[in-house]
């Protein structure tokens, strides 16, 4: 694909219009509407501003937009939100950079996460791109970053090693997904828990076995050196019981736990307890950044790992993109073409 003419276009006005995805209050997909919004002025500091050509739907965007949990709010808005533009991940064109960006030129093909990312252009700290791999499509790369990130993070967070009896949850989901596929190419035995309507679509992703959790307990396949228990819920007891005795169980995400909280009371929970036992409860807070984008590119581009893009939707579809997140139909990631 040809791209612009590179140049360091920094500091550079950009100011007018463009059309985004916008919300004033916190609920369902009705609260969100497509709107013209004045695009940033200038380009500052460390910031990258991105045509986007596409962008990342999952769970992380359903939080920002119903503020749930609450505990949520303490980074989105208390009272209401404080960014009006939703989205997260990207993919797309550098159209401006900062007089601190060193890494990026107008016209480079980048991915990352940035600040309202489901609009015609958005912001991206340097930190926080990396070069697109060229292997992939747009949509596809804007289904990468916060989704493998995190899966990345946890089983490095996990300390996987070749050879080990790895157990991932919610294996159908964006986050599961990826953690299936690098799991696999860190060398161990995988096994994927889903839902009876997924259990093929594990299995294209290199689940050495896969257990739907309608009809097998995954405790009973056990025991497993490591578990990425990935939007969840079994209690930390159950968790262990599946462990071996010096395994190590990853809790990120979570289901349950009411509005307040989620499911951060089990993240807590397997924190008190891990000093006091041989097992390894721990969780993390997974954060994209160019490091891991970075390490996920060559595995991307060498096919080892590929996005599993679901469907794409519009811009003007994006409240029938997160319906569809919401109903629990999505395999591995959903995006907007924009």
């Amino acid at each position: 694909m040809k791209t612009q003419e590179r140049s360091h276009r920094q500091g550079t006005s950009t100011a007018g219009d463009m059309r985004a995805i916008v919300r004033e209050t916190y609920g369902g997909p009705e609260v969100m509407r497509l709107e013209q919004v004045p695009r940033s002025a200038a380009v500052k500091g460390e910031d990258v501003l991105v045509r986007v050509r596409a962008a990342g739907v999952d769970r992380g965007v359903w939080h920002m937009m119903t503020g749930l949990p609450y505990l949520g709010r303490l980074a989105f808005g208390i009272r209401k939100p404080k960014d009006r533009v939703l989205g997260l991940d990207l993919a797309g064109i550098v159209e401006a950079v900062g007089p601190d960006v060193t890494r990026f030129a107008v016209g480079d093909a980048v991915y990352g996460s940035g600040r309202g990312s489901f609009a015609e252009y958005a912001a991206a700290p340097e930190t926080k791109l990396a070069a697109k791999p060229q292997t992939l499509s747009f949509e596809q790369a804007a289904a990468v970053p916060v989704s493998a990130v995190t899966a990345l993070q946890g089983l490095r967070a996990g300390k996987v090693r070749e050879g080990q009896k790895v157990l991932v949850t919610g294996a159908s989901g964006g986050v599961g997904s990826y953690a299936v596929q690098l799991a696999k190419a860190y060398g161990a035995h995988v096994t994927g828990v889903c839902s009876t309507g997924k259990v093929g679509f594990v299995r294209t992703l290199g689940a050495d076995h896969v257990i739907d959790y309608t009809r097998e307990d995954f405790a009973d396949a056990g025991p497993y050196d490591l578990i990425l228990d990935i939007a969840g819920n079994p209690p930390i007891s159950h968790l262990r019981r599946a462990l071996t005795p010096t395994g190590t169980a990853v809790i990120t995400g979570g289901e349950g736990g009411g509005k307040l909280t989620g499911g951060l009371h089990r993240q807590l929970g397997a924190l008190a307890l891990s000093p006091f036992i041989s097992q390894r409860l721990t969780t993390f807070l997974g954060l994209v950044r160019a490091a891991e984008l970075q390490d996920l590119t060559p595995l991307i581009e060498a096919g080892k790992i590929a996005p599993a893009l679901d469907r794409t939707f519009t811009l003007t579809e994006a409240q029938d993109a997160i319906r569809y997140l919401e109903n629990g139909q999505v395999s591995g990631k959903i995006a907007l073409t924009i």
